[in-house]
């Protein structure tokens, strides 16, 4: 059984989806998962209980390192850490993969306070070729008047990944027996339906 996402809810969204509805409707991105959930009970300092996981995403599959992408990171608020964004600043490239860990789970998409923040990557699949060029490169670039709807889609996707992540969530118990559980769908769908979200 696939993992259920806010589409099979029927909840609406802004925007036209892809094909799969995923980062990997653009052509030549792959994206790996691992989790890693193990021991119980009270919190022992160096062996668990472990509630963990990483996401790896390659621009160019297996060949974004010899064919980097154009690249850029923004930090909003300054909490948590990037690493390989001086190299992304000095060269403008990211090279290889992108890996996204937590020890702090998933943002909801609310507004920053004191003490939270999010940090930010962009690249660009266009344009290959261009970090390793034989001879001079030839850049292709979208003018800024013309990047409006790509600023759009961006918070579209990122609001609708937001609401899968609590779709797909299951129940948790973690550190110290303390347990999260995941959110009812068939009563999710009743107050969405009170406020017209779902889709007819």
């Amino acid at each position: 059984m696939s993992t259920p996402r806010a589409h099979d809810l029927e909840i609406q969204f802004r925007g036209q989806p892809g094909l799969l509805n995923a980062i990997t409707d653009v052509e030549g991105i792959e994206v790996g998962h691992t989790m890693i959930i193990k021991g119980q009970g009270k919190l022992v300092m160096g062996k668990g209980p472990v509630r963990t996981g990483v996401t790896a995403i390659l621009p160019r599959g297996s060949r974004s390192h010899d064919d980097p992408v154009f690249s850029g990171w923004y930090s909003l608020n300054r909490n948590g850490e990037m690493t390989g964004t001086t190299w992304g600043e000095e060269s403008g490239f990211l090279e290889g993969s992108v890996m996204i860990t937590s020890t702090h789970s998933v943002g909801v998409g609310t507004v920053v306070q004191d003490g939270s923040g999010d940090i930010f990557i962009a690249f660009s699949t266009h344009n290959s070729g261009s970090a390793f060029p034989d001879k001079q490169a030839t850049v292709k670039v979208l003018p800024n008047w013309a990047m409006n709807p790509l600023f759009e889609a961006t918070v579209q996707a990122t609001q609708e990944s937001i609401i899968n992540a609590l779709v797909a969530a299951e129940d948790m118990t973690g550190i110290n027996g303390n347990t999260v559980y995941a959110p009812p769908h068939d009563r999710l769908k009743d107050i969405l339906k009170q406020y017209n979200r779902l889709n007819d």
